[in-house]
């Protein structure tokens, strides 16, 4: 008797098991995202971003950089990114086309200013472009975002509106990252022309002269880059920084572009 007793029980348990089995499976069937929302929601994130880089993989491709310094790619894809960003946040126009890009990585005895047109594909501009004095000397080192620092700032940028100063024809600028370039306004971080940028000022200097942290330009190239980018364009700083580039707001997914200036 005990050992049917025992059988019995088994059987019991075994057929409970398969019931509770068949009902979990059946729950997951008909309700996938109870289990996978929060993965599903990521992957989707992830895709955009995806999607976007191959967006600008195939641009880079097909840009005419003709007798210019070519625009690593990397550095290309970073800017596209952030600047597709931006637009989605409503920072810039849906329809820009201009795409501005200093990379600052380079000697500033390099033409490391570029100014592209996405839609025609090709540059408009490639130009020389000084970093702040305290930012180094032929290289870009150190980056700030405060006030008389005479430094450089790294990120994202929106063109304003122009002025004449003391530096000539100017172009205002409005930082759109958080704690690496929003002081930029108040800081009178402006592009304009200099003499000092120049392949003259190279031959003597071995470098470029340096601004106090303003992205200046050749005397003879202020009015027409200025011309041409002003007024909502965006223009991007780059440079290698590990924190900017895991901080920065516009080179995340498109979800996070709301916390932005």
């Amino acid at each position: 008797m005990r050992k049917i007793l025992l059988s019995l029980s088994l059987v019991l348990f075994i057929a409970t098991s398969f019931y509770k089995n068949e009902i979990h499976s059946k729950n997951i069937s008909e309700n996938p995202t109870k289990v996978s929302s929060v993965p599903l929601k990521h992957q989707a994130a992830e895709n955009t971003k995806t999607n976007t880089i191959s967006a600008a993989a195939e641009i880079y491709e097909s840009i005419d950089f003709g007798s210019s310094n070519t625009l690593r790619a990397e550095v290309f894809e970073t800017a596209y990114l952030g600047f597709s960003n931006l637009k989605k946040a409503g920072k810039i126009d849906a329809d820009s086309h201009l795409l501005s890009i200093g990379d600052f990585s380079l000697s500033s005895t390099q033409k490391r200013l570029w100014i592209i047109d996405l839609n025609e594909r090709k540059v408009l501009f490639n130009s020389l472009v000084a970093h702040g004095k305290n930012t180094g000397e032929e290289f870009a080192k150190s980056f700030s975002n405060r006030e008389s620092s005479y430094q450089s700032s790294l990120g994202f940028y929106i063109t304003e509106s122009t002025y004449t100063g003391g530096n000539g024809y100017s172009l205002k600028l409005l930082g759109m990252d958080n704690g690496f370039n929003d002081n930029a306004f108040q800081r009178a971080i402006v592009m304009h022309g200099a003499d000092y940028v120049s392949e003259k000022f190279i031959r003597s200097q071995n470098r470029i002269g340096r601004s106090w942290g303003c992205p200046a330009v050749p005397r003879e190239l202020a009015v027409p880059i200025i011309n041409t980018i002003k007024g909502k364009n965006c223009l991007f700083i780059y440079y290698p920084d590990d924190q900017y580039l895991a901080e920065s707001v516009w080179l995340k997914d498109d979800q996070n572009t709301e916390e932005g200036i």
